[in-house]
């Protein structure tokens, strides 16, 4: 069954390259023709008017040309299938749709997007992206409620298809619906037609992934030793010179080897800093003031009261465990449920970034290849950049320009191009823009500067966006040669997974199904740094109450020796005043005993004795 599957799709690519190579023939040799109509005259024999004719004009046009059928809507084409393109009735001529066809006719595999709309969908004018282009990144912007979500699923389903493993938040909980099967519709058919999709229902492979096992899902955990100082100073909201505080803080604690697991670590580490018994070490790191300290504690605890306790701790999400194929060759598609997201947005897209990085480290450099090894992405990207430091913004731009040769593809889901950074937004070869809207000026100025963004084209783009109907966006991506694509109007394809989330039933008996609950399903508590500072701590108050009880020793020894010395004395003059020898013998013996110099001797060790102060 499997070679039937494997031929079967070779077959398909066969016939995709083909009916791409036939376009882009059709393609050229129209451009060709209405060229050559245009610049060749009229010949001698036409300007030879016969007496008594009418003049000719000056200037001519050229006849209109037959029009071809357009794609017949009751009748969807199977890929490899020609069809005729449809009549030139949108804002783009003959020579520009042409342009456009040829522009997305790739020879390698591709993500099929959607159908060209120039008045209506051409179904004949194909728009893709290149699967060997899909690690250049992506960006999918538009405003809320525009199809950006279902535009993810669409690239999802088909990357999974392709044997691409793929990681998204779910913030809203409807890509669930990537597992299950659509539903067929009269509607739904009659828009896939239209745009030359063959639709037909399919469920895709999920793993359900959730914060801290906040939610149904695999518990997502790491360590604040792999969040680092600059992603959890993002997070807690410090300034540059708390942030810079804090690294040291991390260097500190590597030093002592105090391994910074959970957020009680790194709180017990900066109480001991700001403590009696830390400020010796605390002075000796410099840099660090009493009050940052203080500072980025009350943060910590603030953080910790929001329950974010949950998301640090072990055991730490293995990123390989995003990168799984199932045996049908298919990719897995990873979704991490998010559902409080309004709560704590920053931790969450903030969570996000440590993955990307965590997955920078640990990927080997590939160059460019064939396919990526995997698809992140990261939806309402906002939040990611929202009040971010200098350094957060300069790891991000980094993370993003060089994880492209370890294979890893980054989409970024947000409403505008302004909410990516300018030096990040250059790193996107591929840009599917939704509906913008401008009803502030704000959103004028934003709708300007998007625009500015776009190569040129036939499209008067402020008109265009904001004019854009739900699944439909402007689009360029990076072709196989590097180069940007046409900008073209296109009517997006329709998820084959339902558009309505996953029961929670149905993902609940595939979370329990999985087998990486048995690894990261149960939190583990060992031995780190809140352990070995309370040892530390509870060390000192030992050695404080010892050394207290040895004084008290020594303070009451010395008292019972000159209370012996005392007793002496007076032993001593009471033998002065010639006392009778039988009255000595008749008077205290206990008395006469410790006022003797074995008896002080013997007072002096049993005391120390009692005490724990006694040389051994």
């Amino acid at each position: 069954m499997t070679d039937e599957l494997a031929k079967a799709q070779a077959e398909l690519e066969a016939a995709r390259q083909a009916q791409a190579a036939a376009a882009a023939r059709l393609a050229e040799l129209q451009a060709g023709e209405t060229r050559s109509r245009i610049d060749t005259p009229p010949s001698a024999a036409d300007e030879a008017t016969p007496e008594g004719a009418p003049p000719v004009a000056e200037s001519y046009t050229q006849a209109p040309e037959a029009e071809t059928a357009p794609a017949d809507p009751e009748h969807p084409s199977e890929p490899g299938d020609r069809v005729e393109p449809a009549a030139t009735a949108g804002p783009l001529s003959v020579d520009e749709v042409a342009a456009v066809r040829a522009g997305y006719a790739f020879t390698g595999p591709v993500l099929e997007i959607g159908a060209l709309v120039n008045g209506e969908p051409d179904a004949a004018t194909q728009v893709r992206i290149p699967l060997a282009m899909v690690n250049r990144h992506g960006l999918i912007a538009g405003a809320t409620g525009t199809g950006k979500t279902k535009t993810l699923q669409v690239l999802a389903e088909q990357l999974s298809a392709a044997g691409v493993p793929v990681f998204a938040a779910d913030i809203k909980g409807d890509l669930s619906g990537v597992a299950t099967a659509g539903a067929s519709s009269e509607k739904l058919l009659a828009r896939t037609a239209g745009i030359g999709q063959a639709w037909e229902g399919a469920a895709f492979p999920v793993e359900y992934f959730a914060l801290g096992g906040q939610g149904t899902g695999v518990p997502v955990r790491a360590t604040v030793l792999s969040f680092g100082p600059t992603l959890l100073a993002k997070v807690l909201g410090l300034n540059d010179t708390q942030e810079s505080s804090l690294g040291i803080v991390f260097a500190y604690a590597d030093e002592q080897r105090l391994p910074l697991v959970d957020l009680k670590d790194l709180r017990e580490l900066l109480l001991w800093l700001t403590g009696d018994e830390g400020k010796a070490d605390l002075k000796r790191l410099g840099g660090i003031s009493t009050q940052t300290a203080g500072v980025i504690l009350r943060e910590i605890t603030a953080f910790s009261e929001q329950g974010a306790d949950v998301f640090f701790g072990e055991p730490e999400l293995d990123t390989r465990a995003l990168m799984r194929t199932t045996p049908d060759g298919r990719g897995v598609i990873s979704l991490l449920e998010l559902p409080d997201v309004a709560s704590r947005p920053t931790l969450f897209s903030t969570f996000l970034m440590w993955l990307l990085a965590d997955l920078f480290e640990d990927l080997p450099e590939v160059g460019d290849i064939e396919r990526p090894k995997l698809v992140f992405f990261f939806d309402e990207a906002h939040l990611l950049f929202q009040d971010a430091s200098k350094d957060f913004l300069t790891a991000i731009t980094q993370t993003v320009r060089l994880i492209r040769s370890k294979g890893v593809g980054i989409f970024f889901v947000t409403q505008t191009p302004k909410d990516v950074p300018s030096d990040v937004l250059a790193q996107l070869g591929s840009r599917v823009q939704h509906q913008l809207r401008a009803h502030t000026p704000d959103d004028a100025t934003a709708l300007r500067q998007t625009v500015r963004t776009y190569p040129r084209s036939g499209y008067d783009l402020e008109e265009v966006l904001t004019s854009l109907g739900i699944g439909e966006a402007i689009v360029t991506v990076m072709d196989e040669r590097g180069a940007p694509t046409p900008v073209a109007w296109t009517r997006l394809r329709a998820p084959q997974g339902s558009m309505e989330p996953t029961p929670v039933v149905a993902m609940q008996q595939s979370v329990q199904a999985s087998p990486l609950s048995a690894t990261y399903g149960q939190a583990v508590d060992r031995e780190s740094a809140y352990e070995l500072l309370q040892a530390r701590l509870a060390s000192a108050q030992r050695a404080e109450q010892d050394e207290a009880a040895r004084e008290a020793a020594e303070q009451e020894a010395q008292r019972l020796e000159k209370e012996a010395q005392r007793l002496e004395k007076e032993a001593q003059r009471g033998r002065s005043t010639g006392r009778s020898s039988g009255e000595r013998a008749g008077g205290n013996v206990v008395t006469d005993f410790i006022g003797s110099r074995t008896g002080q001797s013997l007072i002096r060790e049993i005391v120390r004795g009692v005490f724990g102060n006694r040389r051994r």
